[in-house]
């Protein structure tokens, strides 16, 4: 592809730098509009079909002609706590888009897992970060919600971007362990699978032996997950302060969303009408089925978990309290968002 054609398309934010390919050093872009951000739960090979024929551009030439000045900000989360809602809210044109799990962080924590080198995992994350800064037509700023297994690196990422900005949500302990449970055993597997990454991360110090793990209930096992995510949440906020880290919680957001996400935007540097966030299609659609939904519907499905699994629910917050004491883990966050 010729130098013109690449810096056109590199400044089209609707060519998503959806892959990296560590051993060819280059990404893999596919177009996809606002649209199809929108129909899809996460930007993901799942959920938008495998790309047969992705336009590759090598790492460095792309760094030689993208734009270095746009607006990033972050959605960072530890799961089943309405992220995907609240991304998906930034869909607003002019002003902002969110970015729902680009599989391209995925592939620079893949990377770094691989045991890369820091310096070339810091210097890959930093060019991904400008790849996925690129903003949509007139819009001024990119929302970016990575998965969770990229938490082991926001710190650095927000110290490569001294502008940019961060809101840690999180669903409160007992709210988690009753997503886990209703979710049933593919998300206790995927819990297992999710500690795993995270000792991989060397985030989890909790006074365990990795023995122990083999001794712990599933939702044992989702709590240690928790307690490991919200640690780095805690010390996320205490480090960059209140004016660049705003924490909120599942249960704030889903009780008022329209007035949760004008506090983010306004968090992110940008005024956001209230009249546009309360009708907003985000916070009337199933996040992950697109069906309708409201802020009810999920209350009654954590009840009828609560009472088929709330014995065991209890058990596994009592056990988890004390570690997190042991371990010196606050189980509220500080910066929490004011709305």
């Amino acid at each position: 592809m010729k130098q013109q054609n690449i810096s056109d398309l590199l400044s089209n934010g609707e060519w998503l730098a959806h892959r990296y390919d560590a051993t060819a050093d280059a990404y893999h872009m596919r177009n996809l509009g606002r649209q199809a951000h929108n129909d899809a739960t996460f930007i993901t090979d799942e959920y938008l079909g495998v790309e047969a024929n992705p336009v590759i551009i090598d790492r460095k030439n792309a760094m030689a002609l993208v734009a270095k000045d746009s607006s990033l900000h972050f959605i960072l989360h530890s799961a089943f706590c309405a992220s995907t809602m609240l991304a998906k809210g930034f869909d607003l044109p002019g002003q902002s888009m969110g970015l729902k799990e680009p599989v391209l962080l995925n592939d620079i924590v893949g990377y770094r897992r691989r045991g890369a080198a820091p310096a070339a995992v810091a210097e890959r994350l930093d060019h991904a970060l400008h790849m996925l800064a690129r903003p949509f037509g007139a819009d001024k700023t990119v929302v970016v919600k990575p998965s969770n297994v990229f938490n082991a690196l926001a710190s650095a990422a927000l110290v490569m971007r001294p502008e940019s900005k961060a809101v840690l949500l999180y669903a409160p302990l007992p709210v988690f362990l009753v997503s886990v449970a209703r979710k049933g055993l593919w998300c206790r597997l995927w819990c297992r699978e999710l500690l795993e990454g995270l000792i991989t991360d060397g985030i989890v110090d909790l006074g365990f032996d990795d023995r122990d793990y083999f001794r712990q209930s599933d939702l044992q096992i989702a709590a240690v997950g928790w307690l490991a995510q919200h640690r780095l949440f805690q010390q996320i906020a205490l480090k960059f302060g209140h004016d660049r880290i705003a924490t909120l919680s599942s249960e704030d957001l889903t009780a008022n969303p329209a007035n949760a996400l004008v506090a983010c935007a306004a968090h992110f540097g940008f005024k956001l009408k209230h009249a546009l966030a309360d009708g907003h299609p985000a916070f009337r659609t199933h996040s992950k089925s697109g069906g309708h939904f409201q802020t009810n519907d999920r209350q009654a499905e954590h009840e009828i978990a609560r009472q088929a699994y709330g014995e065991e629910i209890e058990k596994v917050l009592i056990w988890a309290g004390a570690v997190a004491q042991s371990a010196g883990i606050e189980l509220s966050l500080p910066n929490k968002l004011k709305f």
